[in-house]
């Protein structure tokens, strides 16, 4: 069985309104949310503006405030809900590189000691083999 990463775990604490807030959150960051509310800001006002439809929300357009307002008034809270988890899940992760790199740290000592006991034993190789040389002669 694989080992969960500190991702699939941090995916596993996430509550039902974890999830809601982090999708409300990517919906109101997007480019495709500031398109569609332009598009209904504009026939909104086209529509109160023109008079074809009976106005209900004449200029100074209160009622569309009133609603940006409500929105705004939703939308920062769910918004620095999704930051606080980002913020987590940043810590998560410097942790786990934290803990990766003292492991690496290790696995390198280990090995450059390895490697200086190898050097050692071939210099030890190397010399006995001189000494041998030098005797036969």
């Amino acid at each position: 069985m694989q080992k969960k990463t500190w991702h699939d775990e941090h995916a596993e604490s996430l509550t039902a309104g974890d999830k809601i807030a982090d999708s409300v959150a990517n919906g109101m960051g997007s480019w495709n949310f500031i398109i569609w509310q332009t598009i209904i800001v504009i026939i909104w006002m086209t529509l109160n503006i023109i008079g074809l439809i009976r106005h209900w929300d004449e200029y100074p357009f209160i009622l569309l405030n009133l609603i940006f307002s409500t929105q705004a008034a939703y939308a920062a809270p769910i918004i620095m809900m999704a930051q606080n988890r980002q913020n987590k899940r940043d810590r998560l992760q410097a942790q786990n590189d934290y803990m990766v790199n003292i492991q690496s740290k290790k696995e390198i000592e280990a090995l450059q000691i390895q490697i200086s006991k190898l050097e050692i034993e071939k210099l030890d190789i190397n010399i006995e083999l001189l000494k041998q040389q030098n005797q036969s002669k």
